[in-house]
């Protein structure tokens, strides 16, 4: 009977260490981790309703909710993705968060002509996330230009005529492939911005600034093809266009 009970007490602490290392690898498994659901629909319901087809931007309307705007890049930066999210989770967290600080970096500085009135835009810290400030050079070039998606290009805007038009929409993980192809096409295809023949091509300088990006595994005119309806070829010639930085104001913004 001795004998019996200490094997039932063996085979009890065998079982119990067992679920115990079990409960403690799935705690630092990152698998075991759920990925952060980041809500957009503020910025999304803003963006309607001060932002044009055309990508242009009531400001002098949008500064009467800038205390919304402000809470909601507050609430986005108080609940980022983590490490464990998806590239398209954090693809949508930082565009949306680039294009909602540029807003308020314009707002805060309202009225102005350009977002190059102010000293240094691209590298005052305008967000916190985790205790780290960053600046919109940040999240650009050492965030999304780092993530292999070069189309974050024509998705990101500087709140300039020559940028890519403003969405008037947030960006979303479900329409994320969709709102990339239509930006992208958009861009390529915006004779203000681009101006494309057969012959000649005048591009945004966009396309010079980064080329590697748009480079990395094709052409240029490769990667132009893709979205352009005027097709390029090898003895296409290429020029920039120069680059217009007057801000993206709707025409009832004075």
């Amino acid at each position: 009977m001795k004998h019996f009970v200490n094997r039932i007490t063996i085979l009890l602490l065998v079982i119990t260490g067992f679920n115990m290392g079990n409960a403690k690898s799935t705690a630092h498994d990152p698998s075991a981790l759920s990925p952060q659901k980041v809500d957009y629909t503020i910025w999304d319901n803003l963006l309607k309703k001060y932002v044009d087809k055309d990508g242009n931007v009531d400001y002098k309307s949008f500064r009467k909710e800038i205390g919304l705007l402000n809470s909601y890049l507050d609430q986005q930066t108080k609940n980022p993705v983590s490490e464990y999210d998806t590239k398209e989770s954090k693809l949508v967290y930082y565009i949306n968060l680039y294009n909602a600080a540029t807003v308020k970096l314009i707002l805060d500085n309202y009225p102005l002509n350009s977002i190059k009135d102010l000293k240094g835009p691209w590298n005052r810290k305008v967000v916190t996330i985790r205790d780290k400030q960053f600046s919109l050079g940040d999240i650009e070039h050492n965030i999304l230009r780092k993530m292999d998606e070069p189309r974050i290009h024509f998705a990101i805007n500087c709140a300039s005529y020559s940028c890519p038009k403003l969405l008037n929409e947030a960006f979303t993980v479900e329409k994320l492939e969709e709102q990339f192809q239509r930006t992208a096409e958009s861009f390529v295809n915006d004779p203000k911005r681009n101006t494309i023949r057969k012959d000649k091509a005048m591009l945004s300088q966009i396309f010079k600034w980064y080329k590697k990006d748009f480079t990395d595994k094709m052409s240029l005119y490769e990667y132009i093809n893709q979205y352009s309806d005027t097709k390029l070829n090898k003895d296409t010639s290429i020029d920039y266009i120069n680059y217009d930085w007057s801000l993206n104001a709707s025409k009832r913004t004075p």
